[in-house]
């Protein structure tokens, strides 16, 4: 081992100690321009609805005697009766035409591993120190990531990699599909009584394991699923994929009338694993564990009822165009020519480069008026004035009342509780489930708003912001308003037989 080596800290400060910029700063005009550009495509109901109202009131002064004198002179006047006639067959017309449709989400299912599938600290220490790979100072390095990251002794990992001597081959990988998938249709269908041939869209997002025929194909054959489905599956994507997928299933939806979509977001751990000594790809290592989760939209009317939330907004954000953006979470092999997924140093500015420009594109579509207004008054101020006026930074929690946040580490979640000015109440379905589920990547959103559900907080009329960034670079939200109270008593979700025992403590440092 050379003395350069020898030289290196454990934990380098980019990892040790990750940084989101500051979002009172630069906060850009064409980001906050673009969110009311997303407003205005809906202007046509903000004038409509105003004008109905006052219509409505109008009439409601009229007295038994303004109405006959009104319909003696449309009686008479066949030029007025076809004029309102006309005009009111063109608006009701243009209504149904452009309104979208709306989008519910039924009900959804989180994958929950067999006991058999835990993993401790301890003894994801001892896998790693027999499997002779790692060096001594690596081996120190992922113990004191572990001890840093905010996981529990509960997560799970596949057997193929637990296992002495690991096992990573297709037929493992495979296996660890059908497992995460199959669970939690399985457990959705049963929650849905909806049958698999009615399914009529499914999207499917995996970002690391992409095997012939798809785990899209795969789902197909095992529920035999109609053959007019309307299939995708979407690899390469990253953590905010599961995002990316409902995002879709809605786009598919405006154009399918009464039609059940199947989303399905997972990670594959099995031939994912790094059994190389670069830091920035041993770390994945470390974070990453078993999970899934699937969900079922529908866009027919009659669902309403017996649905959870309806989708309200959705708005995604790409940095690819920008060189360290696209390379800073990167799948490649390292010197000794050992597959992992590289973590750049530059993460965090970029993580929060992408997150401000998401949020700052979300906010004239849910913020209140008063917050807008202090906001964009504040922004032109220093922007176009030239002010020196304090940033003003809108208050997130006057819009929702949960908050999921993509569970990808402990650093990240600091540091956007600071940013936001959020709770801990707020935060708790985040820390929580990274300490029992690890990162599960793009299905961490679903454990969350399970976690939410399971302590009996999700009333009807709230509202839920899900906010997920991934490799690309990419970061995407959305918004959902729940339709009904959902009682903790009746429900099935990985939670429930153990959520009596949380929040727990979560130190910054827990020894191994």
């Amino acid at each position: 081992m050379s003395g350069s080596n020898l030289n290196k800290p454990l934990i380098s400060p980019s990892l040790s100690s990750p940084k989101l910029p500051d979002f009172k700063q630069s906060v850009k005009l064409k980001y906050v321009k673009l969110g009311y550009h997303y407003l205005i495509t809906h202007g046509m109901y903000l004038f409509l609805t105003p004008l109905f109202v006052l219509t409505a009131a109008q009439l409601s002064t009229f007295s038994l005697q303004d109405l006959h004198d009104i319909w003696d002179h449309l009686r008479f006047n066949l030029i007025s009766v076809l004029l309102c006639s006309t005009l009111l067959v063109f608006l009701s017309t243009l209504y149904f035409l452009t309104r979208p449709r709306p989008v519910y989400l039924v009900d959804f299912s989180c994958y929950k591993p067999e006991d058999a599938r835990k993993t401790t600290r301890q003894v994801f220490m001892k896998c790693s120190h027999s499997i002779g790979t790692f060096t001594g100072e690596n081996l120190e390095f992922q113990r004191k990531i572990l001890e840093r990251s905010g996981l529990g002794e509960t997560t799970h990992l596949p057997e193929a990699v637990i296992r002495v001597p690991p096992n990573p081959c297709m037929t493992e990988a495979r296996k660890e599909a059908e497992m995460v998938m199959y669970g939690a249709l399985d457990q959705l269908f049963e929650k849905t009584f909806i049958k698999p041939k009615d399914i009529g869209i499914l999207v499917l997002n995996c970002s690391l394991f992409n095997p012939t025929p798809s785990l899209s194909a795969m789902v197909i054959n095992h529920y035999k699923l109609r053959g007019n489905i309307i299939s995708y599956n979407l690899g390469g994507m990253g953590c905010s994929a599961g995002l990316i997928s409902i995002d879709l299933a809605k786009d598919l939806l405006q154009v399918h009338p009464n039609t059940y979509a199947l989303v399905i977001s997972m990670e594959n751990i099995t031939l994912n694993w790094y059994f190389g000594n670069d830091r920035s790809m041993l770390v994945s290592n470390c974070l990453f564990r078993m999970g899934g989760a699937a969900m079922l939209l529908s866009n027919n009317r009659h669902d309403r009822r017996r649905s959870k939330y309806q989708l309200v907004h959705t708005v995604r954000t790409h940095k690819g165009a920008d060189d360290k953006c696209f390379s800073c979470v990167t799948q490649k092999e390292d010197p000794a020519g050992k597959i992992g997924v590289s973590l750049s140093k530059d993460l965090m500015t970029v993580a929060g480069d992408a997150l401000k420009t998401n949020i700052t594109t979300l906010g004239p579509l849910v913020l209140p008026v008063s917050e807008q207004f202090l906001f964009f008054a504040s922004l032109v101020g220093r922007k176009l004035f030239k002010m020196k006026v304090k940033p003003y930074i809108p208050d997130f929690k006057l819009a929702f009342e949960h908050f999921c946040i993509h569970a990808g580490g402990r650093a990240v979640l600091d540091e956007l509780e600071k940013n936001l000015q959020l709770s801990d109440r707020h935060m708790e379905p985040s820390r929580m489930t990274l300490y029992r589920f690890g990162n599960t990547s793009s299905s961490s959103l679903w454990y969350e708003l399970a976690y939410t559900e399971a302590k009996g907080r999700m009333k009807k009329g709230d509202r839920t912001w899900q906010i997920a960034f991934g490799s690309g670079f990419k970061c995407n939200s959305t918004v959902w308003k729940a339709l009904r109270t959902v009682n903790p008593v009746k429900e099935k979700n990985p939670w429930m037989d153990e959520i009596d025992m949380f929040p727990v403590d979560v130190p910054k440092v827990s020894f191994i």
